[in-house]
């Protein structure tokens, strides 16, 4: 049996697997990646949010996923409505294209969010991650991995051979799904619950231009009288002949599964029998509440579903998921290259875990608050069509006020789901790879969920900003990069340039220095970074290569060096006196919550 030696075995290759391929690819990381299955065989998860579009923009490929994307400005209007042919109960501006919001969003970010399906979105990560020299292997199914003090190990079998092959790697990346294996077989204990509710989607052909291109928008919600859907929520694949409809029922069987069965729930929600209908495929799903205790456990981690399960509400799913690749790409290389300690590996579950548990309670949430609008309108299961439409008059009649007040502040409540600009871009990061500044975290001035705030607060993502660079406009992001530290200092910070040199030499790991401000060469020429920077002309902020905040200085200390030296020791988890500090592996154990473990860490792993 063919053995295969690698430092990094990737199982799956979804959104996660696919985007931690590309990037271990690119950091020069020996990496397999194993999927059980081709690319995503119909639509999936589509809606894409901007800080998953800067990680594409990192990557290169921002511009292939915009071409083939549903883009930002035909996203907007959501329509609640009996059919498409039917009557309009209301409507709502989403995913930032309000005049109320449009600004905040495009303030946030150099990119724009969009509609990108699940399987037109892989096949671009996949070609890139082969490119930049990733070796994918579909087909390839993981039927058993256990791992040791010295490695991982899994028994794959080539599917379309049945032969077997062994993968030795010294770290994996569950990224498999729902149903995975590395979570099953590694230990990893789930909390929640799941199987809850029974849904199915169905893709489907069917020209809907006269009833949508008018009030364009990536969803359209049906709510068709007497029917015991109650509502179907339709996703623009593309406009306006390709959809993407999730159908809601509790208890469904094999005989609701049918395109018999759905051919006329499909119909009643076009509401014009002159339309033609196609259906691609049809895929049942359940609904969950469910993310894994810890997202590490020794030389396994888990991400994306294999890790956090939730509905699709609020189109978090496949954001999440590349945004724990991007999170855990860069530590892994340091560490296998034996530029960090191993201990910084731990830093991946402290960070993301809690990301994933806010995103699979923030989604469930949102799925119970669409009863706030749904209730004024009086429909509900196992109604006739005549008793369905006689509420609505209630509804819609003039004694309906009431019912109408209610109806639109249901809209103000599905903000949170459908405007969660906060939920989107906000995470910040507790971990030892941050290095508190001795400050409190800012006090959200808006709603938390529904707005971002900026900030370079230790733990925060880097603020975005325009500056000039010559004749080019850049953004603040764009001064990063995925294999490298980031110090971003102002006009009177050559002492923070001098040891970004220093300490780059001191630990092997490159920190780029940039002065930015008003009229130096990366120029502040709007004062915006100058307003959000928080820090003086003297002071710096660290960047990591993931565009997160690890540090900053409000000021020059006397020696910025050692300072310097000091903050990049603790996110590497390396002592500042050393150049390398390779160390023996010992058992890794889940890190307790209630501690910070600054000062107890698991030593590193010999390269």
């Amino acid at each position: 049996m063919e053995t295969i030696t690698t430092d990094v075995l990737v199982v799956g290759a979804g959104p996660a697997g696919l985007t931690a391929s590309a990037l271990l690819a690119r950091a020069g990381v020996p990496a397999l990646t194993v999927t059980k299955y081709d690319t995503a065989n119909s639509p999936r998860a589509h809606i894409t949010n901007q800080r998953t579009v800067e990680v594409f923009r990192d990557l290169g490929i921002e511009d292939r996923v915009m071409a083939r994307a549903l883009p930002h400005h035909l996203m907007g209007k959501q329509v609640f409505a009996t059919a498409f042919a039917g009557r309009e109960l209301s409507r709502m501006m989403t995913w930032g294209t309000g005049h109320d919001r449009i600004g905040e969003y495009r303030a946030a970010s150099p990119t724009e969010m969009c509609n990108a399906p699940q399987h037109v979105l892989e096949p671009i990560l996949l070609d890139r991650a082969r490119e930049l020299g990733a070796d994918v292997r579909l087909h390839h199914e993981v039927v058993a991995i256990r791992q040791d003090d010295e490695a991982v190990t899994a028994r794959v079998r080539r599917r379309n051979t049945g032969e077997h092959l062994e993968v030795v790697a010294r770290y994996a990346i569950g990224c498999d799904g729902a149903k995975g294996i590395v979570a099953a077989e590694g230990g990893f204990d789930l909390e929640g619950e799941a199987g809850f509710g029974n849904a199915v989607t169905v893709w489907i052909e069917a020209d809907l231009t006269r009833y949508t291109r008018h009030r364009s928008g990536a969803l359209f919600v049906v709510c068709a009288p007497g029917s015991d859907d109650v509502v179907s929520i339709w996703t623009c694949i593309e406009p306006w002949n390709e959809w993407s409809t999730i159908f809601v029922r509790h208890g469904m069987g094999p005989q609701d599964l049918s395109e018999e069965a759905v051919l006329p729930r499909v119909r009643a929600a076009i509401g014009d029998d002159a339309v033609e209908v196609r259906i691609k495929h049809i895929s049942p799903w359940e609904f969950n509440h469910v993310v894994a205790s810890h997202y590490r456990r020794g030389r396994l981690f888990v991400a994306g579903d294999a890790a956090h399960r939730h509905p699709p509400a609020n189109g978090l799913g496949s954001n999440t998921s590349v945004q724990d690749a991007y999170n855990l790409a860069w530590k892994l290389a340091l560490v296998v290259q034996g530029r960090a300690g191993e201990s910084l590996l731990d830093t991946y579950d402290a960070e993301r875990q809690p990301v994933g548990r806010q995103v699979v309670d923030r989604a469930n949430r949102s799925v119970g608050e669409m009863a706030a609008w749904l209730g004024p309108l009086g429909l509900r299961g196992g109604q006739t069509v005549a008793e369905a439409e006689a509420e609505l008059a209630a509804t819609f009649g003039p004694d309906g006020e009431d019912r109408r007040a209610q109806l639109l502040h249901g809209l103000d409540v599905m903000n949170a789901q459908f405007n969660a600009h906060g939920v989107e871009l906000g995470q910040r990061y507790e971990s030892s790879a941050v290095v508190a500044d001795g400050t409190p975290a800012p006090t959200p001035q808006r709603d938390p969920e529904l707005h971002h705030q900026p900030s370079t607060h230790p733990g925060s993502p880097l603020p975005h900003v325009w500056l000039g660079l010559g004749t080019q406009d850049v953004s603040t992001l764009d001064l990063c990069d995925y294999g490298r530290f980031t110090l971003v200092t102002g006009a009177d910070g050559a002492a923070w340039t001098e040891a970004a040199t220093a300490v780059s030499e001191r630990f092997g790991v490159e920190v780029r220095p940039f002065s930015v401000a008003l009229g130096q060469e990366h120029n502040d020429v709007y004062g915006h970074w100058t307003a959000r920077r928080e820090v003086t002309d003297r002071g710096c902020v660290l960047i990591r290569p993931d565009r997160f905040v690890a540090w900053r200085s409000h000021d020059r200390p006397d020696d910025p060096t050692a300072a310097l030296a000091a903050a990049m020791g603790q996110v590497l988890h390396r002592r500042t006196d050393s150049t390398t500090e390779p160390r023996e592996h010992r058992e890794h154990r889940p890190p307790d919550r209630s501690e910070l473990h600054l000062g107890s860490r698991p030593p590193g792993v010999r390269p």
